[in-house]
């Protein structure tokens, strides 16, 4: 059976293209033989599962060692509500898995106590006996363990698994030899609600015991090349894999669950309909804009994830459109959050999206949601080709100018600041919905620019969005899109200037163009 891409549950090497990520495993495998307590927190489908089963791998070519991988996926809420049933089906698990191992005799302990330990003190007994006579290094893992990470019966099965690691550190217990715990949340800072009265929370650091864990689990470019190679010499494809491996993280930021995703497309949706076999850019660019459309879980949870805190989408939303700056501090619950769930990163200091793709659908979905709530009521695109199909892009701005006039010249100035720029991306979808392709970079300078690029059959348009700031800074504007113009190879650019003065002038500016030329770069300016 040839091998894939695989973007669900897994990887396994012998079944699915890989990234090298054996460096990152060494790292960890330090760690495990200093003999530490870690978690491994990370967003969903960025690792987690698949470094565990490389771990558990690895540490089975040891002699010295027994590896009791585990999770807590399957267990449901009313396991939870008595805290016999959380031990039996922690011991049941165990049991389990010394049983796929072949380790009978350990099994058969664990039958034969499990129906006499109720309490956490005498789990950890049992724990104690099993160790000893299991006379190995005994790595316990446990994966999704964000199943249990609110609840009181996990605080306490973390707080026994702590007591036992320092009595151990004294000489004067057995125990796991180390413990890795897997999941999206910080298990440091849990709190759980005390039952019976809703509005008492309890924190606790029961998981102090535990290292920080600082390996990074995005895929770099050097990590993204045996994959690529590997798939090229199997299936017979042609692959500048230093290029694409580049490409693929200029995109992505290296989340594995996109650099597998954008891979996949390519190879099973773009590929087959080609004669020739090789990948090209374009290609690319065909697979990031599949997967903008494509429905998926991660994106399912990605939006959720904003409709479901109001606070995060806001603080999105002024990182995203307004193009603010923020400090990058985790400390802020928002901006933990946001790290938790994959989408911010940090970068120089500062708040950035976690990468291009997450930017862009971000970006899709909040301009979708003001298409809907604002009045849109035209569908005129034809309005706007001219010969040989193309875009006539000035009359696409003259029109967004005449929009503007009409439908928001008696908006506060709060409201306009804060949607205008969103105005036009709703504005622009209708218009090249299905026959073009909006991007925005993520370029976003203390000028305030938001820069849009449009490909439409195949042809660039390079739009910039810019808050008036003032004569001199909009001078510097209109040289750093010559430089972006240049960079990019075009010869037209065009530039939307949001202008909130109040002024007779100000207002007059805002029915008329302007065609401006700067070297042999051509610029088409309107103000709104």
């Amino acid at each position: 059976m040839s091998k894939k891409f695989n973007i669900t549950g897994t990887c396994i090497p012998q079944l699915h293209y890989m990234a090298d990520t054996s460096e990152k495993i060494e790292q960890i495998l330090k760690i495990i033989e200093a003999g530490e307590y870690f978690a491994i927190n990370r967003p969903r489908q960025y690792g987690k599962t698949t470094t565990m089963y490389l771990l558990d791998q690895a540490l089975k070519k040891r002699k010295d060692y027994l590896v009791l991988k585990i999770s807590f996926e399957a267990i449901d809420a009313p396991t939870y509500s008595r805290q016999e049933g959380f031990i039996a089906a922690f011991l049941d698990m165990l049991r389990e898995k010394f049983l796929f191992l072949e380790k009978q005799d350990f099994a058969d302990i664990i039958s034969r106590e499990m129906p006499a330990v109720r309490t956490m003190r005498e789990l950890a007994s049992l724990i104690t006996a099993l160790v000893q006579k299991i006379a190995l290094k005994t790595v316990l893992m446990i994966d999704e363990v964000d199943k249990s990470s609110n609840n009181e019966l996990f605080l306490d099965f973390l707080g026994m698994l702590r007591t036992k690691y320092l009595k151990r550190s004294e000489g004067e217990d057995y125990t796991f030899f180390s413990v890795i715990l897997a999941g999206v949340h910080d298990v440091k800072t849990l709190k759980a609600k005390i039952p019976g009265a809703a509005e008492k929370v309890k924190f606790n650091s029961p998981w102090n015991i535990a290292v920080d864990f600082k390996v990074d689990l995005s895929l770099f470019p050097g990590e993204i090349e045996p994959m690529l190679e590997d798939y090229a010499r199997d299936r017979g494809i042609v692959l500048d894999v230093s290029r694409f491996a580049g490409k693929l993280f200029y995109y992505t930021s290296g989340y594995p669950f996109l650099v597998s995703k954008l891979c996949k497309i390519i190879d099973e949706e773009i590929l087959p309909q080609i004669p020739k076999k090789e990948w090209t850019e374009d290609h690319l660019e065909k697979a990031v804009q599949l997967i903008l459309k494509e429905e998926s879980t991660n994106f399912s949870t990605l939006i959720k994830n904003l409709e479901n805190n109001e606070s995060l989408y806001e603080s999105v939303h002024d990182v995203i459109i307004k193009g603010l700056r923020r400090s990058f501090n985790r400390d802020n619950p928002v901006i933990d959050m946001g790290a938790a769930y994959g989408i911010f990163r940090e970068e120089e200091g500062r708040v950035k999206i976690h990468n291009r793709i997450y930017e862009q659908r971000i970006y899709n979905y909040m301009s979708s949601k003001a298409e809907t709530s604002e009045m849109f009521n035209y569908n005129f695109s034809d309005n706007f080709i001219e010969a040989g199909g193309f875009l006539n892009f000035e009359k696409v701005l003259l029109k967004f100018q005449e929009f503007m006039r009409e439908q928001y010249s008696r908006k506060d100035e709060k409201f306009l600041e804060r949607n205008g720029r969103l105005l036009f991306l709703a504005f622009l979808k209708p218009i090249i919905n299905a026959r073009g392709f909006d991007f925005k970079e993520v370029e976003i300078s203390e000028e305030k620019r938001l820069d849009v690029v449009v490909t439409y059959l195949n042809r660039k348009y390079i739009i910039e969005l810019k808050r008036w700031q003032g004569e001199k800074a909009h001078e510097k504007g209109i040289v750093q899109l010559v430089d972006y113009l240049e960079r990019q190879g075009q010869e037209e650019g065009f530039l939307i200037i949001f202008d909130f003065r109040k002024s007779s002038e100000t207002e007059r500016l805002k029915t008329k163009s302007q065609h401006l030329t700067v070297g042999d770069k051509k610029i088409f300016l309107v103000r709104v």
